[in-house]
């Protein structure tokens, strides 16, 4: 049985690090990449086989939790694994939250990487051995873990809505956008601002930025 990974990252020697660690954990693999969310998206919704996605946190087209909200509510039987290069234990705490099956540091070793990846494809959580204690002790935040379960609620076309709605679209510029018409922008409000259990637009627009994460290399 073939299993078959997509790598979504923008660093092309990491994503050679990462298919050279699953080549040795699986005998029969399949790896596509991707180097920015939308080339993500587009490969997710061609090969509906996907059984793994391996997810950089911050990379083109995707801010923090953002893109892999989008991908849970899209594509919710793949499974989605964050790697990053941010390991904040507070961070790998909301990440676990929105529904990743675990999170890879980028600073790890190579032997690393293949006990991620092996306690990964068994069906099982998995977590840097040196940040676990830190991320069990931090908890789930209860406002967030409702946060996740809402947005899930929303339809692929809602949370696209929601996405515009957050950028400080008008419902006109919406639908133009979207190729829908505006009336049909107005129903999707509705639901969403139902669904997200706020009152207008903008506390709509405001949950979903709490989405949003500094990637640590822009401070640089």
């Amino acid at each position: 049985m073939t299993t078959r990974v997509l790598i979504a990252d923008d660093h092309p020697l990491f994503r050679a690090a990462l298919s050279q660690a699953l080549a040795t954990c699986v005998d029969h693999i399949e790896v596509s990449e991707a180097a920015d969310l939308p080339d993500t998206m587009g490969l997710l919704e061609q090969r509906e086989n996907i059984d793994l996605l391996l997810l950089d946190l911050h990379m083109p087209g995707n801010q923090g939790l953002t893109g892999l909200a989008a991908i849970r509510c899209r594509f919710p039987t793949v499974a989605v694994v964050v790697v990053s290069a941010n390991e904040d234990p507070r961070v790998i705490r909301r990440v676990l939250d929105h529904g990743a099956a675990g999170f890879i540091p980028k600073s790890a070793s190579p032997e690393l990487l293949t006990e991620a990846l092996r306690t990964i494809l068994d069906c099982r959580e998995w977590v840097p051995p040196h940040l676990a204690a830190h991320v069990a002790g931090i908890g789930s935040d209860d406002t967030d873990l409702e946060l996740a379960d809402r947005i899930a609620r929303l339809t692929p076309q809602q949370f696209r809505v929601l996405q515009l709605v957050a950028d400080g679209r008008l419902n006109k510029q919406i639908a133009d956008e979207l190729e829908i018409q505006e009336r049909t922008v107005k129903a999707h409000m509705s639901e969403i601002l139902q669904k997200l259990d706020v009152r207008n637009r903008t506390q709509a627009g405001i949950a979903f930025r709490r989405l949003e994460l500094v990637d640590p290399a822009s401070r640089l």
